[in-house]
C-alpha cells in the first residue's frame, strides 16, 4: 500500500508541474516556451531514434560514478565512525578537500584522464563520495555506546557489529546524503557532457539549443528530469525497504 501511495503522489506532482508549465506557455505565448503537449508529442517521435542513446549514456555515467562512490565511501565512513584513530587521521583530509568546488577540478580531471568516460565518471564520484563518507561517519558516531554492550557480551565479532548495528543505523543518513548529492551530480554531468563527447543529455540539449530547436531542447530537458525522477524514486524505494523501522 505504501508503494502504491508513493506512486500516486509522484503522479500528482507531475500533474501539477504540467499544469504550471501549460499556464506559463499560454500566458507568455513565446516560441522559447512551448506547451507541454507539443513537447511530449515531439518526444514520442524522436525518443527512440535520437534521444534514447543519449539518455542511456547519461544514466550509465551517473550509476557508475555513484556506485564507485558508495563502494569506497561507505567502508571509509563506517571505519571513521567506529574507530576514533581512523577519524582523527582522515577527517582533516576530508575537511580539506570536501569544500573545493568539484566543477573547478574539471580542467584538471580532463587533462589527466582526457575527454572520455573516465573524466565524467570521476566527476560524479568526487561529488558523491564526500557526502557519503561524512553522512555514514556521523550516523555511526550517533549510535550510543550502550548499544554495543549486549553484542560484546554475547561474543559478537567485528563483522557482527558492522552487519547488525553500524550499517542499519547509518543507512538513513547515507540515503539522505545520496539523495542530496544526486541532484548536484546530475547538474555537473550536464556540464561535463558539453565537452568532448557526442553522447549524453548535456550534449543533446546544448546541440538543440545551438540549432534553435526548442522542441528538441525541451524534449531533452524532460528526459533528463525523468532520469532524475527515476533515481530519486529508486532511493525512496530503497529507504522504505531498508529503513522500514523508521515508518513503524
Amino acid at each position: 500500500m505504501k508503494e502504491k501511495g508513493a506512486g500516486v503522489w509522484y503522479f500528482y506532482g507531475m500533474l501539477i508541474f504540467l499544469i504550471l508549465w501549460q499556464a506559463a506557455a499560454s500566458w507568455l505565448q513565446l516560441p522559447i516556451i512551448p506547451s507541454p503537449g507539443i513537447v511530449l508529442v515531439n518526444l514520442l517521435h524522436i525518443f527512440l531514434p535520437q534521444i534514447a542513446v543519449h539518455g542511456l549514456y547519461s544514466l550509465w555515467r551517473i550509476v557508475a560514478g555513484v556506485l564507485v562512490a558508495v563502494l569506497i565511501g561507505v567502508p571509509l565512513g563506517l571505519c571513521m565512525g567506529y574507530f576514533s584513530k581512523w577519524d582523527r587521521l582522515l577527517s582533516p583530509l576530508v575537511y580539506l578537500t570536501y569544500p573545493i568546488p568539484k566543477i573547478a577540478l574539471l580542467p584538471v580531471v580532463m587533462l589527466l584522464l582526457g575527454l572520455g568516460e573516465g573524466a565524467k565518471i570521476l566527476m560524479i564520484f568526487l561529488i558523491v563520495v564526500f557526502q557519503v563518507i561524512v553522512a555514514v561517519r556521523d550516523g555511526v558516531k550517533g549510535i550510543p555506546k550502550e548499544t554495543y554492550y549486549p553484542l560484546y557480551s554475547l561474543g559478537a565479532g567485528f563483522t557482527d557489529i558492522f552487519r547488525d548495528i553500524l550499517i542499519p543505523a547509518s543507512m538513513p543518513k547515507f540515503l539522505t546524503a545520496l539523495r542530496v548529492a544526486m541532484a548536484t551530480a546530475v547538474s555537473v554531468l550536464f556540464f561535463t557532457e558539453t565537452f568532448g563527447t557526442q553522447y549524453g543529455m548535456g550534449y543533446f540539449i546544448m546541440d538543440a539549443w545551438l540549432r534553435v530547436n526548442y522542441l528538441e531542447m525541451y524534449s531533452g530537458i524532460v528526459v533528463l528530469s525523468t532520469i532524475g525522477l527515476i533515481l530519486f524514486g529508486t532511493i525512496d524505494y530503497l529507504e522504505r525497504k531498508l529503513c522500514g523501522w523508521q515508518y513503524k
